[in-house]
């Protein structure tokens, strides 16, 4: 029994069968990871909605479940537990427990059901489905009116979700699976854009990099990411660290390239991993050639338009966040104070 719960029996479910509500594999490990909806029967958080996140016992998953939940228990009680309070951007731990058959179930607070690949898949198939209806182009004045709605949520979510970055990385830990479904949303409506909270949750492959944690040695999920530090010349104890934030900080980068291309194009046009391999690949992390061809393709304009605002502003922040020198990379903090974010871009 961890973190505040008294006894299963403590927990009372939002449908007699408890009803799933989906399924995420997490990992290389294909690791099944089932969300149920719930909310909680007695003590200091009754009535408290949450979410619980179940991790399959060792039978059915092996020890790399276990791991898995543990890890991410840990991550979050220690990153609760700072003096100076808990980050709004960060999902919130209220406890955890195992079943007689294994299972690992974390509880948290439930402050929203859908994440930022929810809201960009939703808000694509939007414009391809208004393109659809409509004979004749969008009235410009309408047209320039979603794309600033759009533009305003897009900026919220992407700076709340550096906030939290931010806070972990200040707090000594690496999130390590930042992506589109990583990042939790109280709404997808852009018109309430003012009353976004963007949370980061996933912490599952967490990794501490606390100096004492760094002098210990590798452990099971960071062992990858320092033999890759040793490749780009990252050695000590301080290179590590910095190497670690820098590997967050391109992720980041390449949640930012997301955010401005799939919710800005129509349905099907553009996904996360073949952007990904347009930088990465057809373009080598040159941010500007890639603009270049972008803009020779209609389908892709609004995503152009969005980080050419600010005198190219996006485009500028997007390089500095995928430098192929991880050296140069920004840290989280600077990312969400760049002006692209902070600026009244529109």
């Amino acid at each position: 029994m961890l973190l505040g719960f008294q006894s299963g029996a403590d927990l009372e479910f939002s449908s007699g069968d408890l009803g799933q509500l989906r399924v995420q594999d997490v990992g290389e490990g294909s690791v099944k990871i089932r969300l149920y909806e719930g909310r909680i029967a007695q003590g200091p958080f009754k009535g408290t909605p949450v979410i619980f996140k179940v991790y399959p016992g060792q039978r059915a998953a092996g020890i790399e479940a276990d791991m898995m939940a543990a890890n991410e228990l840990n991550a979050h009680a220690f990153l609760q537990s700072s003096s100076e309070g808990i980050s709004k951007n960060l999902l919130l731990l209220l406890g955890g427990f195992e079943t007689k058959t294994g299972e690992q179930w974390l509880a948290f607070r439930d402050n929203g059901k859908y994440s930022a690949a929810d809201f960009a898949k939703a808000t694509s198939e939007k414009i391809s489905r208004a393109r659809s209806l409509q004979e004749k182009p969008w009235n410009p004045f309408e047209q320039e009116q979603a794309f600033k709605r759009r533009t305003y949520f897009v900026i919220r979510l992407f700076q709340g979700a550096m906030n939290g970055l931010a806070y972990m990385h200040n707090h000594e830990r690496l999130h390590q699976s930042l992506g589109p479904a990583s990042v939790i949303l109280n709404t997808i409506v852009e018109r309430d854009a003012v009353y976004l909270v963007p949370k980061l949750r996933d912490l599952a492959f967490s990794v501490d990099i606390s100096f004492s944690s760094l002098e210990e040695g590798p452990s099971t999920f960071s062992e990858d990411l320092w033999r890759r530090a040793s490749s780009a010349g990252a050695f000590t104890p301080m290179e590590r660290r910095s190497f670690g934030i820098a590997d967050d900080i391109y992720e980041a980068g390449l949640l930012f390239a997301y955010l401005a291309f799939v919710p800005f194009c129509e349905a099907g046009i553009m996904d996360g991993f073949s952007l990904q391999r347009l930088l990465e690949s057809t373009f080598k992390l040159d941010v500007m050639a890639t603009r270049e061809y972008c803009l020779a393709d209609d389908r892709l304009l609004e995503a152009v338009k969005f980080l050419d605002l600010g005198d190219a502003a996006g485009w500028e922040l997007l390089q500095a966040m995928l430098n192929p020198d991880f050296r140069k990379r920004p840290i989280a903090e600077a990312v969400a104070n760049h002006r692209f974010l902070t600026a009244n871009v529109l």
